[in-house]
């Protein structure tokens, strides 16, 4: 299962040794329309861009849906060929005009009566065995697996991993993008903060539901680094479309370097009458004096006061490529958020999320009305300087560049991702309404 994001360029990988034959290059172009016409027909009516293909096998659990898949698509195909033989044989047969005489009486056909009904039972068993086995194998979760907790807001995700403890305090984790090892179970405990999202990695395992109050533990895996996409697949609430995440599956190397360094991380103490400087204080303390309030209430930073549970971890944002739960993407191997149209969607984005992105819960810093508690209230203001300030200070919260988990990884579902060939995204998504940060 690949995955078209809202990008220009191509993704990163290795190159083909040789060029590609015709013949290679027609079943890729036949390839190419068919995921388009199904992507296409999956989502529309999501307002996104996005396609969603199937096939990936490099994931163990798609490769086990497969296999009982082949099953039930071949029996399928011999029913309804026979189905079919039996009616056009009967309708030629016996039509008005080759048979004038009264029709023979006769009662029950005993014999076929038994065949219609056991042959359907011996199917049923059959595919009811294959289920069963399938999920015996991937049902069980083994002590060994990595452990991620997933949890699903209006519209964002976080992603924490309750096995490793910050050397700061609390729990490493990221928000909307989830970082898991290749080559192992993942052992993803799901829930909801709010409604009932769906969550929907087709690259590295099947969908399940984040219900609120409920935990739900099953296995994704992958047998390949890369980046793949995530999506919400359960209608909740104006910005679902948008409800999107990144799965950025690593070697067992690097996701241990990128856990170690998360482990040690504690944000960066910003220089005296800085930028950063003024805008961390912002963070912590909001502005009083306009009603402004503080990032740091929704919002946590490993290694510093801010301890917020509202809102998306913001630990490691000057790492994360993404923006508004996958909404933008800034994809460029360097300085990715220093671009001018990357700074200029940030501080829209914290000056009047709302109006960005419908539904978002973030307040207002432009003096607008936005929804808290489900009643209108009127923001606090800061000014473009002040803004520009806490952008600055975010986009400072960086892990170790050794640890940064972008860097030489794959990212598939690019419109020349079949072809592995390497190349540098560099375009953000149009800042069509509708995520979290």
């Amino acid at each position: 299962m690949n995955t078209k994001h809202r990008h220009s360029g191509q993704s990163q990988g290795t190159p083909p040794p040789h060029g590609r034959t015709p013949h290679q290059k027609l079943r890729r172009t036949l390839r190419t329309a068919l995921a388009a016409g199904l992507g296409v027909t999956l989502l529309s009516g999501c307002g996104s861009e996005q396609l969603i293909t199937f096939g990936d096998m490099a994931s163990g659990y798609n490769r086990e849906v497969a296999f009982m898949s082949i099953f039930a698509i071949a029996l399928s195909i011999i029913i309804f060929v026979g189905v079919s033989y039996a009616l056009f044989f009967t309708v030629n047969k016996f039509r008005e005009e080759k048979n004038t005489a009264e029709p023979a009486q006769f009662h029950g056909n005993n014999r076929l009566e038994i065949i219609l009904v056991v042959v359907p039972v011996i199917i049923v068993m059959f595919l009811a065995i294959l289920t069963v086995r399938s999920m015996a194998i991937l049902n069980p979760v083994a002590d060994t697996s990595t452990k991620i907790d997933v949890l699903g807001r209006q519209f964002w995700w976080n992603f924490s991993y309750p096995e490793t403890k910050a050397d700061a305090g609390g729990t490493v984790a990221n928000g909307n993008e989830m970082i898991m090892p290749t080559r192992q179970d993942v052992a993803l405990t799901i829930t909801s903060g709010d409604v009932i999202h769906g969550f929907w990695a087709p690259n590295v395992g099947g969908q399940r539901a984040a219900m609120p109050a409920t935990l739900k533990t099953w296995n994704v895996d992958t047998d390949r680094a890369g980046v793949y996409q995530g999506n919400c697949s359960q209608l909740c609430g104006g910005s679902h479309a948008n409800m999107r995440y990144k799965v950025v599956a690593l070697d067992q190397e690097r996701y241990n370097t990128f856990l170690a360094a998360a482990k040690a991380y504690r944000a960066p103490e910003p220089a005296a009458d800085s930028a950063e400087a003024r805008g961390y204080a912002i963070f912590m303390q909001g502005k009083p004096a306009t009603g402004a309030l503080a990032c740091a209430a929704c919002h946590r930073v490993q290694g510093t006061p801010a301890a917020g549970a509202a809102g998306p971890d913001l630990s490691f944002f000057g790492t994360r490529r993404t923006l508004g739960a996958g909404m933008w993407e800034f994809m460029e191997a360097e300085n990715q958020w220093e671009t001018p149209r990357a700074k200029e969607i940030l501080h829209e984005w914290l000056k009047h999320s709302p109006q960005v992105k419908p539904g978002s819960l973030m307040p207002t810093y432009d003096g607008s009305e936005y929804l808290a508690g489900g009643k209108k209230v009127k923001g606090g203001v800061l000014t473009d300087e002040e803004l520009d300030d806490v952008a600055a200070y975010i986009r400072s919260l960086k892990l170790p560049e050794e640890a940064n988990y972008w860097n030489d990884t794959p990212v598939y579902g690019s419109p020349d991702a079949a072809q592995n060939a390497p190349a540098k995204i560099a375009k953000t998504s149009s800042p069509t309404p509708g995520g979290n940060q």
